[in-house]
């Protein structure tokens, strides 16, 4: 028997808070991915996981609360706890690969395609194995096409986010991308559900509908509460909004005071242009 489908339940609400979080999640890991680049070696990876974590949690948060509007008619819909949490753990594990592809060999030529490709496999597997998690009397169908348009648009709309991310400075440019990210994202989603079919087993005993939201609502606690915990680390740093980059700290040699290491460095110059026309005049005498 063939189910009924409908996306919409709660109206426009659901699309526009989930394009929202998906936005939130997407201007987040960009920063962090730019901020990356403009500092010291060392504290990059942090940025970068904080990046991947930021990115990855966007879209899963976006996904269920688009899915909050997701409802069979015929049948009530439940979520695998065990399953739902896997898919965030695969997207930012996949959104990390090819973030720290990009945070260290650049946004360009074959870096650029790996790391996007495989952070936009992520996103699409983060989909396809979020709605593995949804149980119900029956089983999904899908669209071998259009489930191959949903992921195409996943990975360009990641490797864009990337070249993004490792070639715009300016915090309104990197604004602009991530609401470019998120309306692909929610494209992605979107386009996935559309390659969806649904069947029943048998006629249904009970009527369906939408989850109710505190089916959903204690499994988003978690990933919001990041969102807004990685906003204020954005905020509360001025480098996130100035795009300067960072001057490395003067090297302290034991023995040796910083302010004369820091001396030492800006007269080298000097002295060296200095030591050449000492140089060509004790030879003038030797030319004699």
């Amino acid at each position: 028997m063939q189910g009924t489908v409908d996306g919409f339940s709660y109206g426009a609400v659901t699309p526009v808070v989930a394009y929202l979080m998906a936005c939130l999640g997407g201007a987040l890991g960009l920063r962090c991915t730019t901020r990356s680049l403009l500092v010291t070696h060392s504290w990059r990876p942090a940025w970068l996981a904080l990046g991947s974590a930021a990115i990855g949690s966007g879209i899963w948060t976006m996904h269920f609360v688009a899915m909050m509007g997701f409802a069979i008619k015929e049948t009530p819909i439940h979520y695998d706890k065990p399953i739902t949490y896997a898919s965030l753990a695969l997207a930012v594990v996949m959104v990390g690969v090819g973030i720290f592809i990009v945070g260290y060999r650049g946004a360009t030529g074959t870096a650029l395609f790996t790391g996007g490709t495989i952070t936009g496999l992520g996103v699409a597997s983060m989909h396809y194995l979020g709605m593995a998690g949804v149980h119900f009397h029956g089983r999904f169908t899908y669209n071998t096409f259009t489930v191959a348009a949903s992921v195409a648009i996943a990975v360009v709309a990641a490797t864009a986010a990337l070249w993004a991310a490792g070639r715009v400075r300016g915090f309104l440019w990197s604004v602009g991308a991530s609401l470019v990210m998120g309306l692909a994202v929610s494209g992605m989603h979107y386009t996935g559900m559309a390659a969806l079919g649904v069947h029943l087993d048998g006629t249904p005993h009970t009527a369906g509908g939408a989850p109710e939201p505190s089916v959903l609502a204690p499994m988003l606690i978690g990933p919001l509460a990041f969102l807004l915990l990685a906003g204020v680390v954005v905020i509360f740093d001025p480098l996130m909004i100035t795009g300067r980059p960072v001057r490395r700290p003067v090297e302290h040699k034991p023995g040796v005071p910083a302010t004369a290491v820091a001396s030492h460095t800006q007269r080298r110059p000097a002295l060296h242009e200095e030591h050449r026309p000492e140089h060509h005049l004790s030879r003038a005498p030797q030319n004699r």
